[in-house]
């Protein structure tokens, strides 16, 4: 297993459209292992994109079960090319990124959603989610569409924060 390196704004390869995953093979369950690695020991990370990292496949890791309160959610989740097929309400909430380590920003997302999306071994699953769960899930996929928080940032001006430093232990952070 293997840490990988997490891309940074301004990287111009975030904003890069990601493939479907055609093979479930070998390899995928070897980058999936580093990816996840890769999750966690980003600070609080609770979910990752593979573009986050470089590879322009539609794979996303999230796991909301390990956050400060409990939230509805579905555990530990490899969602390969999950796609959003319905969604419904709107809420504003602060979100973080991995790629973006400095700031964090008030976002409008759906309260809730549907999605299908495939195993590692190719079979075809549906979920609903939300509150929490919906909005990191929103999340990860924005970045399998070339997009970060900040595309979705209600107002630069008013709605975009510096981060405070990360800290080890104790109170972390969150970060979808």
């Amino acid at each position: 297993m293997a840490i990988l390196e997490i891309l940074k704004i301004p990287d111009a390869r975030l904003k890069q459209i990601s493939e479907p995953v055609e093979r479930f093979d070998d390899a995928l369950h070897a980058f999936v292992a580093d990816l996840e690695d890769t999750r966690q020991v980003g600070p609080a990370a609770v979910g990752i994109a593979a573009p986050q990292v470089g590879h322009f496949q539609r794979v996303v890791i999230l796991d909301c079960s390990q956050t400060h309160k409990p939230v509805p959610n579905h555990g530990h989740l490899i969602l390969v090319n999950p796609e959003i097929i319905h969604w419904d309400g709107f809420e504003l909430g602060r979100e973080g990124c991995l790629s973006v380590p400095d700031y964090t920003g008030n976002v409008i997302r759906a309260a809730r959603i549907k999605l299908v999306a495939q195993d590692l071994q190719g079979h075809s699953h549906e979920y609903e989610m939300i509150d929490y769960e919906a909005r990191a899930l929103q999340h990860e996929v924005d970045h399998l569409d070339g997009l970060l928080f900040l595309d979705r940032v209600v107002s630069r001006r008013a709605d975009l924060f510096q981060r405070k430093v990360y800290q080890k232990g104790g109170n972390k952070k969150k970060k979808a």
